[in-house]
């Protein structure tokens, strides 16, 4: 099959399950109910600020991968930093997962560095991402353990999915068999052409991966590992003042929150859709009282709130779309990228 017709394909079938998703959530809820929610009983000057606080997460990436490439010897422009990591959350609203790959392209391109370099300080950062998110798991665990046994006990599916995915002889299987084929694949072509830029590439990807340890600046580094987190969480838990039932809800109470739907955003889905709403929907059912009117109101913060993201990520990533190609313009086309050292 041609790789266009497999991303068509690959598209349509993100897109279905992000509909099916985005359905069963809301399926019972009155659309006219939830617009007079949105119109009348909504602070949206939490959200204002919340946008706020989501461009500063990402200026801040933006800081941070141009400090990983100056190890490798790399002056990344701020403002192409900036708009490669806007596009590339915006790529990630059309295919799960294609933003990596999409800022890497963008910056490759017009700061002329090679793209499996700039993939390996990508998945370095995601590796970090991950570590941030399960240490704030691991918060949530240790302080709120009575809720987290809840929310299995009310979601037996996902509890029987997850032991079901750590267990099962088909996932040991299948890792155990992807092993084989990689092992005699690189066997098999260890002697070709094929193989020799296929090592190039990894290379390159491994010399971004281990980018990190020559960072100069550490703790600035650091410092803008925890502050994208920091500013991820304000986003959500600031949105509880949006609403009237959800204001008195404690700052450990909207880490819960924060942190069960960060799970729904990885999910395989376009932006999350469905998955993250199910997930806000089920975390603050732990705290909220079980009826109708508040799970109405849970699915209308759930919209709202992933509402503001996506918008911030459209709006700002096509614009970065238009403004790119022409801050580049007047750019030599090979040898521009600076040096530092």
């Amino acid at each position: 099959m041609k790789p266009v017709y497999r991303q068509i394909l690959k598209f349509f079938g993100f897109l279905l399950l992000t509909v099916l998703l985005f359905w069963l959530v809301y399926r019972d809820q009155d659309p006219a109910n939830l617009m007079t929610i949105l119109q009348n009983d909504v602070d949206y000057t939490w959200v204002w600020i919340a946008i706020i606080l989501g461009l500063l997460s990402h200026v801040s990436r933006a800081l941070r991968w141009r400090l990983v490439a100056s190890s490798m010897g790399y002056d990344i422009s701020f403002a192409n930093s900036f708009m490669g990591v806007m596009i590339g959350y915006f790529a990630n609203m059309v295919i799960p997962r294609m933003g990596e790959f999409t800022r890497c392209g963008v910056v490759s391109k017009y700061e002329h560095i090679p793209f499996s370099k700039l993939l390996g300080t990508v998945v370095t950062e995601r590796v970090i991402d991950m570590l941030m998110l399960l240490f704030l798991t691991l918060v949530v665990i240790v302080t709120q353990f009575g809720q987290v046994e809840m929310f299995l006990e009310e979601n037996e599916t996902i509890r029987e999915r997850i032991y079901y995915l750590c267990t099962s002889p088909v996932t040991w299987g299948v890792l155990g068999f992807l092993v084989v084929v990689f092992v005699g694949l690189a066997w098999y072509l260890r002697r070709g052409t094929f193989f020799m830029r296929f090592h190039h590439f990894l290379s390159g990807v491994k010399e971004g991966l281990l980018s990190v340890r020559h960072v100069k600046h550490k703790g600035l580094f650091w410092f803008h590992s925890v502050f994208i987190w920091l500013m991820y969480y304000l986003m959500l838990y600031l949105c509880f003042f949006c609403f009237d039932f959800t204001s008195g809800l404690t700052p450990l109470v909207g880490l819960t929150v924060f942190v069960i739907s960060s799970y729904g955003m990885v999910a395989p889905v376009q932006g999350g859709v469905g998955a993250y709403h199910f997930m806000v929907i089920a975390a603050l059912a732990l705290y909220l009282p079980n009826d109708p009117e508040t799970e109405s109101l849970s699915k209308v913060f759930a919209l709202l709130t992933h509402g503001t993201m996506t918008l911030l990520y459209i709006v700002v990533g096509c614009i970065c779309l238009l403004v790119l190609p022409l801050y580049n313009r007047n750019k030599h086309k090979y040898g521009d990228h600076k040096k530092v050292f």
